[in-house]
């Protein structure tokens, strides 16, 4: 299970607005060994944590990666409670092809196509996909899920917000993020990058449980209410809302990619900050 808001947009309206606001929680099992965000070794522009779980080493479900003046954004989310492929293919790939490739086969409509064509092969899933080059054209955002295969373009200096169902059926808690981070874009979508995040994060760490919601309960009837809340924890199983990340794009291409992730298997225990900057 994930989470992720964002607003994007090529034209900020002044030169303290920014071109990209992203916030993302990451749900995973405490114990998937990860790679915490750093800039990739084998790529010149690309930021992001790697997953290292054996047999999935080199994936990633959140990534930016900058070339030539367009940067790109990925984002992978589960499609909870379909059905999995016999045989299915690794998804974390995904996300990590489609922001280290510049050239113009994977730029966002043709690696969309490619990867419409092709979707039926992983597990369930939506790709959510931004590009964003100058102020001549807008910044371009998809969504593509493929159960059933869809791709829908989204218009750019909206605020959206996508989990782990289609999106004509939200659930609760994406509902009201989406609402809330709307009002944080509003009203601090001009502030310096310190009130912003801080703002941001506190949205991500929301623990109120948005339950009953008919569409988790159908999705996932045994671990619903616990999913329910944006800020997941069900120590039973180990499992839970084990990072939040913000990524910030300014009027000037400044890149802040914020990491907050837990240190450990407990919630309660250490957590440890990353804070990269980059003028791309």
């Amino acid at each position: 299970m994930c989470v992720i808001f964002f607003y994007a947009n090529s034209q900020p309206d002044s030169v303290d607005g920014y071109k990209l606001i992203l916030a993302s929680n990451r749900d995973e099992f405490f114990a998937r060994d990860t790679q915490q965000v750093a800039k990739w070794t084998d790529s010149q522009q690309v930021y992001g944590g790697i997953d290292l779980e054996p047999g999935r080493e080199g994936g990633t479900w959140l990534a930016i990666g900058s070339d030539k003046g367009v940067f790109k954004v990925g984002a992978l989310l589960n499609l909870t409670g379909e059905p999995k492929p016999r045989n299915a293919v690794g998804r974390g790939m995904i996300v990590a092809d489609f922001v280290r490739q510049s050239d113009e086969q994977h730029n966002i409509a043709n690696y969309n196509q490619q990867l419409l064509a092709d979707c039926t092969k992983y597990s369930a899933f939506n790709f959510v996909s931004i590009e964003i080059g100058d102020s001549s054209k807008p910044a371009e955002i998809n969504l593509l899920s493929n159960v059933p295969p869809t791709l829908a373009p989204f218009k750019q200096g909206q605020c959206y917000g996508f989990g782990n169902s289609l999106p004509d059926a939200p659930f609760e808690k994406v509902q009201y993020g989406q609402q809330h981070f709307d009002q944080i874009v509003q009203q601090h979508g001009h502030s310096s990058v310190e009130t912003l995040s801080a703002e941001l994060l506190q949205l991500l760490k929301n623990k109120h449980k948005f339950w009953p919601d008919v569409e988790l309960k159908r999705r996932a009837p045994s671990w619903g209410e616990g999913l329910s809340a944006l800020n997941v924890h069900i120590p039973e199983h180990g499992y839970g809302s084990r990072t939040h990340s913000l990524i910030l794009v300014d009027a000037n291409n400044k890149l802040h990619f914020i990491e907050e992730t837990m240190a450990g298997l407990e919630p309660d225990g250490e957590w440890r900050r990353t804070h990269i900057e980059k003028q791309f």
